[in-house]
């Protein structure tokens, strides 16, 4: 029996707790479906890269924007399971004027390049989220700063189903800030950009801002700090966030 199947305090075994509070839909789904045990080999565990695009950092005054995923499934990404989702912005006019929240939307538009016209033909967040969570099932969830999308999808989910998902992750950003804090040397903190990660590896730059861009970059990423510094059999345990 796997350590994920008796452990009270494991991931599996909180997913199960769970399971039994959630509504029946997308979320009770998501933690029903087993997820990889840490001791699987990172070589052969099913991945999703994963990215948003936000309106601010925090997930208490910011918006989600845009969803970006992609599989890797045997340490290969799959681009044909990729998928692009624009999430439509509800707006409340107040005596006419712009909402806080849509000035926000065109201030930050600057950086993710989506107008608010284009966010308006987007899909309704309860569409987006299912479709992501449906994604997300039995896989390992992969992103960079991985905070933003953790605390963005809690949001989402509390809004519409009134849980916040548990599921396992590997963020790219603590990787490589633990293997360069073992060098015990000095290193600028920018070296943890992912655009700057990648050229660490000669890998090619990316039109960044992008959720899905961003979450096949995220997915390169990973390939490459697996291959430089991991074996394939390393167990999932290493890796999880």
């Amino acid at each position: 029996m796997s350590l994920t199947h008796w452990n009270p305090f494991s991931l599996a075994a909180q997913r199960k707790r769970l399971a039994a509070k959630v509504p029946e839909g997308p979320l009770k789904t998501l933690l029903k479906t087993p997820i990889p045990a840490p001791h699987f080999a990172i070589g052969e565990t099913p991945l999703l890269a994963l990215d948003f695009e936000t309106t601010a950092i925090s997930a208490r005054t910011g918006e989600l924007l845009s969803v970006g995923f992609v599989e890797i499934n045997n340490l290969s990404i799959s681009l044909g399971s990729s998928q692009h989702f624009l999430v439509k912005q509800e707006y409340q006019s107040v005596k006419g004027n712009k909402t806080k929240q849509h000035q926000h939307f065109t201030e930050s538009a600057t950086i993710h390049q989506i107008t608010a016209q284009e966010s308006q033909q987007g899909y309704p967040l309860a569409v987006v989220i299912e479709q992501l969570l449906h994604a997300m099932s039995g896989r390992v969830v992969v992103a960079h700063f991985a905070k933003i999308e953790q605390s963005f999808l809690a949001k989402a989910c509390k809004q519409l189903y009134g849980f916040a998902p548990i599921y396992p992750i590997i963020d790219t950003l603590a990787l490589a800030k633990k293997r360069l804090d073992q060098r015990q040397a000095a290193y600028d903190p920018s070296a943890l950009r992912l655009t700057n990660l990648r050229a660490s590896y000669q890998l090619p730059s990316h039109y960044a801002h992008n959720a899905l861009n961003d979450a096949v970059a995220t997915a390169e990423l990973l390939l490459a700090e697996l291959a430089h510094h991991h074996q394939d059999t390393t167990s999932l345990a290493k890796f999880l966030r």
